[in-house]
C-alpha cells in the first residue's frame, strides 16, 4: 500500500514539473514575441505621432461607455478624466446601474444633469432604463439611469444608445492617460477594415498622485499588496497579451479599457449577463463569429498605457476579485470549449486557448497540488536533493526569470517609474513575488475555481479608497 502511495506521489510531482516546465516556456515565448512587437512599436511611435490623427477628418466618432454601480467615491474623478481626452470627436455614456449610493446624485451636482428624450430602442435586450440625463455644462456627457443588471447590462444599454461606429468600454474606477483613446484607435484607424477590437496596458494607480482626473505623478504604492500587483500587471501585459496580440491571439481585453466595433459586438448579441468574465467572453464571442464567417480581422493589444485602476489593498478583496476572475475565466472557456485544437481556429486552437484552459484556468490547482505533493516527498525521502533543485528552479527560478524580464522591458520602453529607486524596489518585490504572493493567489484562484464547479453567481464588492480630486 505504502509503495502504490509513493509511486503515486512521485508521479505528481513529475507532472508537475512538466507543468512548470509548459507554464514557464510559453511565458519565454510570449516575452520573445512581446519584445519583437514592443521594438516595432517604439519604432513606429518615433516616426509618427498622434497629432496626425488627431488632425485627420477621417478619424472616427467614439462612444465611451462607463457602467458605474455604488462609484460615488471615484465617478466625478473618472468621468472628468474621460470629459478631457485629447480626441477630435466623442461621447461620453455613464450608465448608473441601479446603484445604491450617492453615485447618480453626484453626477448630477457635477456636471448639472437634465433629463432629456433619447432613444434607447437597439439590438439587446436590457433591464428596464428609468431615465436619461444631458448635462447643460458638458454637450457631450449622457448619463442614463437603469435598473441594476449588472455590469454587462449596462454595456448593452451604452451600446443601444450609442450612434458611432465603435465604443470604448471602461471602468468607473479609472484614471485615464490624456491621449488613451488615440493610443487604441490608432491600430483603427491605420486598418480600419480589419481591426475589430483594441485594448491597452492598464496600470496600478495606488500610491499616484492624481489631479483633476488625471495622474499627475506615477508613484509605487508603499503598501506590499498593491507592489505585488504592479509586478504581476506588468509581468500579464507586457509579457502575454503582447505577445498574443502580436499573432493575432488575444482571447481577452481587459474590461477596465477596451475599444470594439459596434456593428461586430451587436452581430454577437453584445455581452453576456449570464458571466462575470464580460470582457474575455466578447472577444471569444467576436473570434467565433468571425472565425466562422471566415473574415479577414484583427483583435489588437497595444503596449501603450492606457488608464490606470485602483487594486485591491487587503487580501480580503484581493480574494473576491481573483476568485471572480478566475470564475469568469473558466465560463468562457467552457462556452468557448469548441476553440481547443477545433479546425479552423488556428493559433487560437493550437496555442492560445490552450495556454488558457491548461495553464490559467486550470494552472492553480495544479500548483498547489505540486507545492503539497512535493514538500510532502522530500520530507519523505521520496525524492532525491537534484529533484527538488529542479522543482525550485523550474517553479520559482523562471518565474522570477519572467518577471525580471518583464519589469526590464517596462524600464527600456515607457519608463513610467524612472527612479533608479522605484527600479530596485520594483525588483525586489520581483524577487519575492514568485515566493509567498503567487502561492497565495493560486490558493484563491483555487477557490474561484471551486465556485465555478458548484456555479456560484455574482460578483462581490470592491470597497474604493479614491484616487484623489
Amino acid at each position: 500500500m505504502i509503495s502504490w502511495i509513493r509511486a503515486y506521489i512521485v508521479a505528481v510531482d513529475w507532472l508537475v514539473l512538466a507543468y512548470f516546465v509548459g507554464l514557464h516556456g510559453m511565458y519565454l515565448l510570449f516575452l520573445l514575441l512581446s519584445a519583437r512587437e514592443l521594438k516595432g512599436y517604439m519604432s513606429r511611435l518615433r516616426y509618427g505621432g498622434y497629432d496626425l490623427f488627431f488632425k485627420n477628418p477621417e478619424t472616427p466618432t467614439v462612444t465611451v461607455l462607463m457602467p458605474a454601480f455604488n462609484e460615488a467615491v471615484n465617478i466625478a474623478v473618472s468621468v472628468r478624466g474621460v470629459l478631457n481626452l485629447n480626441y477630435p470627436s466623442f461621447e461620453v455614456i455613464v450608465i448608473n446601474d441601479g446603484s445604491s449610493d450617492e453615485t447618480l446624485a453626484v453626477l448630477k451636482r457635477s456636471f448639472e444633469l437634465i433629463r432629456t428624450e433619447r432613444s434607447m430602442e437597439g439590438a439587446v435586450a436590457t433591464a428596464p432604463v428609468r431615465a436619461v440625463y444631458r448635462s447643460l455644462t458638458t454637450p457631450n456627457l449622457t448619463v442614463i439611469d437603469k435598473d441594476n443588471g449588472g455590469k454587462s447590462d449596462s454595456l448593452n444599454a451604452g451600446i443601444n444608445a450609442a450612434r458611432t461606429p465603435y465604443f470604448c468600454a471602461v471602468d468607473a474606477d479609472i484614471v485615464m492617460e490624456e491621449d488613451a483613446l488615440l493610443r487604441v484607435m490608432r491600430p483603427i484607424i491605420e486598418d480600419p477594415e480589419r481591426v475589430v477590437a483594441v485594448g491597452g496596458i492598464v496600470r496600478v494607480a495606488n500610491g499616484c498622485r492624481v489631479v483633476h482626473g488625471r495622474v499627475a505623478q506615477a508613484r509605487l504604492p508603499r503598501a506590499a499588496l498593491p507592489m505585488f500587483q504592479i509586478v504581476e500587471y506588468l509581468r500579464a501585459f507586457l509579457g502575454a497579451r503582447t505577445g498574443l496580440s502580436s499573432i493575432n491571439g488575444l482571447l481577452i481585453i481587459s474590461g477596465a479599457f477596451g475599444v470594439f466595433s459596434r456593428k461586430w459586438a451587436t452581430a454577437v448579441g453584445g455581452y453576456r449577463t449570464d458571466t462575470v468574465g464580460e470582457d474575455m467572453e466578447l472577444v471569444c464571442a467576436l473570434h467565433a463569429r468571425l472565425r466562422e464567417q471566415d473574415v479577414d480581422y484583427r483583435v489588437v493589444f497595444i503596449a501603450d498605457p492606457v488608464c490606470w485602476t485602483e487594486v485591491p489593498a487587503t487580501l480580503a478583496v484581493l480574494s473576491r476579485q481573483r476568485r471572480r476572475w478566475q470564475r469568469g475565466l473558466l465560463e468562457s472557456l467552457h462556452r468557448h470549449r469548441g476553440m481547443l485544437f477545433g479546425r479552423g481556429y488556428g493559433v487560437l486552437g493550437w496555442l492560445s486557448y490552450p495556454f488558457f484552459f491548461f495553464f490559467e484556468g486550470w494552472g492553480p490547482a495544479i500548483e498547489l497540488l505540486g507545492y503539497l505533493s512535493v514538500l510532502f516527498s522530500v520530507l519523505l525521502g521520496w525524492v532525491d536533493a537534484t529533484f527538488a533543485f529542479a522543482f525550485l528552479t523550474l517553479s520559482v527560478g523562471l518565474g522570477l526569470t519572467i518577471t525580471l524580464a518583464s519589469i526590464l522591458m517596462e524600464e527600456l520602453t515607457f519608463q513610467r517609474y524612472p527612479s533608479w529607486q522605484d527600479l530596485a524596489r520594483l525588483t525586489l518585490y520581483g524577487l519575492i513575488e514568485n515566493v509567498g504572493y503567487r502561492q497565495l493567489t493560486s490558493f484563491y484562484r483555487c477557490q474561484g475555481l471551486w465556485d465555478y464547479l458548484r456555479k456560484k453567481k455574482g460578483w462581490g464588492r470592491m470597497p474604493r479608497a479614491g484616487l484623489g480630486a
